[in-house]
């Protein structure tokens, strides 16, 4: 077997921190009150983490870029009917597009709250921007359906995970930790040395920045 690093840090440290951020989102969301001023802040490094994750998607390491997304449904489909057991580096074409309609439901999260208005003592910071009636689809979008099919969504997520260490041997967590996969033959490696990681930091402050100068904006 050959050890092979697949995530690179910024990627792992990526996901851990989403994962963190949306279960304090998912239990201040629940407790209210004085704890919606943490659910705030939980969804603007949300923002920043889901930003980040777009930049470094162009320019991360080999196994988190967009381009080994291999999403087409042929691809789909034949990778559905190969027979199982074989792991591949990186994200399978199902694994990518759990990854993919995961980002796109935590974006939609994020910005369905920013114009969120519960009418008592919590509103989106850019509430006046947006027409009463817009306003309140968000927010029940925010509070009901998107948030059903964003715990639906993780819930499937960790299934399948469960279901990969089970039955196919494959620890997908513990790569995520660690950043190494292995495999029966050699295969192409994530560079994950100082200047990737440098960059991440750097593309990290740049989203932080963006966030912030986006808050700051709001009336």
């Amino acid at each position: 077997m050959v050890k092979v690093r697949v995530w690179d840090l910024p990627t792992r440290l990526f996901h851990w921190a989403l994962a963190v951020c949306v279960l304090a989102l998912v239990i201040t969301g629940n407790v209210g009150g004085e704890a919606m001023v943490w659910h705030f802040r939980f969804g603007y490094t949300v923002l920043t983490l889901l930003i980040f994750r777009v930049l470094w998607g162009f320019t991360g390491g080999l196994w988190s870029r967009w381009s080994s997304f291999h999403i087409h449904p042929t691809t789909v489909w034949n990778y559905l009917r190969q027979p199982s057991g074989t792991l591949a580096p990186g994200h399978s074409p199902l694994g990518a597009l759990s990854a993919l309609a995961l980002l796109t439901m935590l974006l939609l999260q994020v910005a369905t709250g920013l114009v969120s208005d519960d009418e008592i003592t919590t509103a989106g910071p850019f509430v006046p921007w947006v027409t009463s009636s817009l306003s309140a689809w968000a927010t029940n979008w925010h509070t009901e359906i998107g948030k059903l099919l964003l715990l639906m969504l993780i819930a499937l997520h960790i299934a399948a995970i469960w279901f990969y260490r089970r039955f196919k041997k494959h620890h997908l967590t513990r790569a995520m930790v660690t950043g190494d996969q292995d495999f029966a033959h050699d295969v192409a490696a994530s560079h994950d040395g100082f200047r990737p990681r440098l960059l991440g930091l750097v593309l990290w402050c740049v989203s932080a920045g963006l966030v912030y100068a986006l808050i700051q904006s709001a009336p």
